[in-house]
C-alpha cells in the first residue's frame, strides 16, 4: 500500500490576500511631515526675501561707481601688515586650542552612551547649546568691558563660542561609535575612564582633530567681525578703514584676510591627509597616538619603532605646531594678571546686562526683526543645500567622473570657504543695498563652502558594495549615484543640514551687523549705545532658536537612525 501526501491547494481567497506589510512608525510620520514643513517654510522665506537677478544687474552700476571711488587698492605697510597678519592666526589658534581641551569632558558628559546619567547630559548639552547660542561678537562685548581692548577678549570669544561646535559634533561622533571595544572593557571591570581612553578615544580622536581643524578654519573668517567690537587684528584694522571710508585700504585688508583664510584651509587639508590619512576611522593619528601612549596595552619601545621617514616627518610636524603655538602666545601678549583682577569686574559688567529688557523698541519690533533673521537664515538654507548637491557630489572621488573635475569642484570649495560671510556682505550689500537680499546671498554662498566639502566626504564615505553591485549589473554612474551613493548619503544630508541651519540663524544675526537685515542691526545699535540689556534679550531669542533647530535635530537623528 502506497501512501501519498498531497500538498494542500491554497484558496483563491489566499492567494489573493496581499501580504502584511509593516506599517510605517508613527515618529517617522511626523518627522517627515516636519521637514516636507521646513522646506515649504524655507521657499516662502525664499520668496519673501525677493531676490531679484534683474534687478541686481540694474544695480551693477552702483558697483562700478564704488571700485571707481575706491581707486587702487593698498595695502599696510609691510612690517605692519606681517604683524597684523600673525596676531590674528595666534589669537584665532589660541582661541581653537582652547575649545578643543575643554570640549572633550563635555562632549564626554553629553553623549547618551558615555553621560554617567540623563541629568549630566541634559546639562552639557544645554551648556554646549548655550555656548554655541551666543555670538562670539556678544562675548567679545563683554569680554572688552571686562578685560578692555586686546587680544584676550577674542581668544575667550573664539574659544567659548566654539567650545559648543566641537563639543556637539564630538559627542554625535561618540553617540555613533561601535559599542562593541567600551562594552568588553565594561564586562571587564574597566572603569569609565577606562573606557573612554581605549574604548571611545582611539574611535573617535580622528574626528575630533577633524573638527578642530575645521573649526579653526571658521574661526579665522569669523575673527573679522571681532574687529568691529575692538578685537585687535585685521578684522580691527579693517573696520576702521571702512568706518573712516578708506575703501582702497579696506579692501586691500580684505584681500589678505581671504589670502589668509585660502592658505590656513589648505594648510589644514594637508595636516588632515598627512595626520588621518584617507580611512581615519581605522589607521589614523588616534590609534598612534593612543598606542605610544600605552592606553591600548602596549609599550612605547623605541625599538619598535624606528626613526623611519614617516616618523621623522611626524615628528617635525610636532615641533613645527609647538613652537607655533609658543610664537601666538608670544605675540598676543596676554596679561596673565587680569584671570586674578577680572573677578572685581564680574558682579558691575554682570549688572549692565541683567534683566534683559526690549529697551526703546516694543516688543512686536523686536519679534519681527528676529523673524526676519529666521527667514533669511532659512532662504540661505535652501539655496545652500540646492547648490551644495549639485557642487559636493562632484567634488566626491566616488561620484566625479575624473580627478581632474574633483580637484576642479574641490578647488571651489575650498575658494568659496576662504571668503569670510562679512565682506562678501559688505561687496553685495554694495551692489543690491541694504537689506535681506544681500544677507541672504552671502549666507548662501558661504554655505556652500563649508556643507559642500561636508556633503562630499560623507558621499566619499558610504559603503562601496550597493555601488559595485549596480555596477557589476551594467548601471549607469547617474544610476549608480540615485541609487547607492545619494540614499546613504541622505542621513548625512539631513544632519549636515540641521547644522547649516543652526549655523546660518546666528550668522544671519552677525551680518546685521553691516546691514544684511535681521536682528543684527539692533544688536549693533545696542552694543554702541551701551544698552547691555537689550543685548540680552536678543541673545535670548537667538537661544531659544537655537535650542528649537537643536531639539528638531536630534528628535531627527533619534528617528531616522
Amino acid at each position: 500500500m502506497t501512501l501519498t501526501l498531497e500538498r494542500p491547494q491554497a484558496s483563491q481567497a489566499d492567494a489573493a490576500t496581499p501580504a502584511p506589510q509593516r506599517r510605517a512608525h508613527p515618529q517617522k510620520i511626523a518627522a517627515a511631515l516636519t521637514l516636507v514643513a521646513l522646506v515649504a517654510a524655507s521657499v516662502f522665506s525664499l520668496i519673501s526675501v525677493d531676490i531679484s537677478l534683474p534687478q541686481m544687474v540694474a544695480s551693477w552700476g552702483n558697483a562700478q561707481n564704488f571700485f571707481a571711488r575706491v581707486g587702487i587698492i593698498s595695502f599696510p605697510a609691510p612690517g605692519e601688515l606681517l604683524y597684523l597678519t600673525a596676531l590674528t592666526v595666534g589669537l584665532v589658534l589660541l582661541g581653537t586650542l582652547f575649545a578643543a581641551f575643554f570640549s572633550v569632558p563635555l562632549s564626554w558628559l553629553a553623549a547618551a552612551n558615555t553621560s554617567p546619567g540623563r541629568g549630566w547630559m541634559a546639562v552639557a548639552r544645554f551648556l554646549g547649546v548655550l555656548a554655541r547660542a551666543v555670538p562670539d561678537v556678544v562675548l567679545a562685548m563683554v569680554f572688552v568691558l571686562m578685560f578692555s581692548l586686546g587680544t584676550l577678549p577674542g581668544i575667550l570669544a573664539i574659544g567659548i563660542h566654539s567650545i559648543g561646535m566641537i563639543s556637539k559634533m564630538f559627542a554625535d561622533a561618540i553617540e555613533q561609535i561601535d559599542e562593541g571595544p567600551r562594552l568588553a572593557i565594561r564586562a571587564a571591570g574597566g572603569t569609565r575612564m577606562q573606557e573612554f581612553f581605549s574604548g571611545v578615544l582611539p574611535q573617535v580622536l580622528p574626528s575630533w582633530v577633524a573638527t578642530v581643524l575645521h573649526r579653526n578654519d571658521i574661526n579665522l573668517r569669523g575673527s573679522v567681525i571681532l574687529g568691529y567690537v575692538g578685537v585687535a587684528g585685521l578684522g580691527l584694522e579693517m573696520s576702521y578703514a571702512f568706518k573712516s571710508l578708506n575703501y582702497s585700504l579696506g579692501l586691500g585688508i580684505a584681500l589678505v584676510i581671504f589670502a589668509l583664510c585660502v592658505v590656513m584651509e589648505i594648510v589644514s587639508s594637508a595636516v588632515r591627509t598627512v595626520m588621518l590619512g584617507l580611512a581615519p576611522t581605522r589607521h589614523g593619528i588616534g590609534d598612534r597616538l593612543l598606542r605610544r601612549l600605552g592606553v591600548t596595552g602596549q609599550k612605547a619601545d623605541a625599538s619598535h619603532h624606528p626613526w623611519t621617514y614617516a616618523r621623522l616627518r611626524n615628528a617635525v610636524w610636532g615641533l613645527l605646531a609647538a613652537f607655533i603655538v609658543i610664537g601666538s602666545v608670544w605675540i598676543c601678549d596676554i596679561k596673565w594678571g587680569d584671570f586674578l583682577t577680572v573677578w572685581s569686574y564680574l558682579p558691575e559688567t554682570a549688572a549692565k546686562f541683567w534683566p534683559p529688557s526690549f529697551g526703546s523698541y516694543d516688543a512686536p519690533v523686536m519679534l519681527a526683526a528676529m523673524g526676519e533673521t529666521i527667514a533669511i537664515a532659512l532662504a540661505a538654507t535652501i539655496l545652500t543645500i540646492v547648490a551644495s548637491i549639485v557642487i559636493g557630489s562632484l567634488a566626491a572621488r566616488n561620484v566625479a567622473p575624473s580627478r581632474r573635475v574633483r580637484a576642479g569642484f574641490r578647488l571651489v570649495l575650498v575658494t568659496i570657504r576662504g571668503i569670510p560671510e562679512i565682506i562678501l556682505a559688505i561687496v553685495l550689500i554694495v551692489v543690491t543695498g541694504l537689506g535681506t537680499q544681500a544677507g541672504t546671498i552671502a549666507l548662501a554662498i558661504g554655505g556652500v563652502g563649508l556643507l559642500g566639502k561636508l556633503l562630499a566626504d560623507s558621499l566619499e564615505e558610504v559603503r562601496p558594495g550597493p555601488e559595485q553591485a549596480l555596477r557589476a549589473a551594467g548601471a549607469t554612474r547617474l544610476q549608480v549615484y540615485a541609487g547607492a551613493t545619494a540614499p546613504q548619503g541622505m542621513k548625512a544630508l539631513i544632519g549636515h543640514s540641521f547644522y547649516m541651519l543652526d549655523t546660518n540663524i546666528r550668522a544671519a544675526t552677525i551680518l546685521g551687523l553691516v546691514g544684511g537685515g535681521g536682528v543684527g542691526y539692533y544688536l549693533l545699535n545696542a552694543g554702541q549705545g551701551s544698552r547691555y540689556d537689550l543685548v540680552t534679550t536678543i541673545v535670548l531669542m537667538i537661544l531659544v532658536t537655537v535650542v528649537a533647530v537643536e531639539g528638531l535635530a536630534m528628535w531627527m537623528r533619534r528617528v531616522f537612525r
